[in-house]
């Protein structure tokens, strides 16, 4: 197998023409799946790899790169006569919307933000993070990277992708929370040597690892059966604000996108939405 990525990356090198940090990340993504797949490979394969990262908390644009590195690899080895078929002919390239994580309802959010016991360090701080991401619709690096003078009664400063800064609105429930877990649990740290708002039980700031493998343990307490990671709740902030009214323009301020379309594909989840509904809901509902 490490024959044939070495062959895909040479390939890469002289007849595509790509950037040397195209053909890194071709050949990152490739590798990454080459150490899981069997001898024979097959589409389920593929399906499955995506799948384990959605699970993981990779955002739906990095999961559809990582199939278009897969299409071209096996296009090669195809080409090369090292496999028998294509097995991505049949594997239409998705659109990104299609591969957003799981969207939670507003109970399930309910039933998340009271999974932790406050009365903890943990607890109070996990309530804190899990209200700051719902509230805010952060990314989970942006997240970890607040600092105990980024918020006020208000509102949130945001240091998002590309160094852009961004001001978030934060509703009373979030900051309640942290101000809780501030004046209970925070305050035990010096705050001129940590400057992170969100820490461990050392005091050292809160990395994204610890707080997906944290939302994947509450979500768990909270019974909640969808593969739901940080980003769940971001993309669940942006889509209950959709469905209540909120402007598409609005929204792509709050998350941060610099593209009006990266924010565009939560109307394709919010008219999935309206059809599910109503085929649940109407009286005459039958599906022609």
């Amino acid at each position: 197998m490490h024959l044939f990525l070495d062959d895909f990356i040479a390939y890469l090198r002289s007849e595509k023409g790509l950037s040397p940090h195209s053909i890194e990340a071709y050949g990152r993504d490739v590798a990454t799946f080459l150490k899981k797949a069997s001898e024979t490979f097959s589409d389920e394969q593929i399906v499955k790899h995506l799948s384990d990262l959605k699970e993981q908390g990779y955002a739906s644009a990095s999961i559809a790169r990582v199939l278009i590195s897969l299409k071209v690899f096996f296009r090669f080895l195809y080409r090369e006569k090292l496999i028998e078929s294509n097995i991505t002919q049949a594997l239409e390239t998705p659109k990104v919307w299609q591969l957003i994580p799981y969207i939670l309802t507003t109970q399930e959010v309910e039933r998340l933000l009271l999974a932790p016991d406050v009365h903890t360090f943990e607890g109070a701080r996990d309530t804190a993070i899990l209200e700051v991401l719902y509230a805010c619709g952060l990314r989970v690096s942006e997240l970890c990277g607040l600092s105990l003078y980024d918020l006020d009664d208000t509102f949130i400063k945001v240091l998002g992708k590309g160094g852009r800064e961004r001001i978030v609105p934060i509703g009373k429930k979030a900051v309640a929370a942290v101000d809780y877990y501030l004046n209970h649990y925070r305050d035990a740290f010096d705050s001129n040597e940590v400057k992170a708002l969100f820490v461990t039980k050392r005091g050292k700031p809160i990395d994204r690892i610890k707080v997906w493998r944290m939302v994947k343990k509450r979500a768990k307490e909270a019974q909640i059966k969808k593969p739901i990671s940080p980003h769940s709740l971001r993309h669940s902030f942006a889509t209950h604000l959709l469905e209540n009214g909120a402007d598409l323009r609005i929204i792509q301020e709050l998350l941060g996108h610099s593209n009006i379309a990266t924010t565009d594909r939560y109307t394709h989840i919010s008219q999935n939405k309206i059809k599910e509904s109503f085929f649940k809901f109407h009286p005459r509902r039958e599906k022609s």
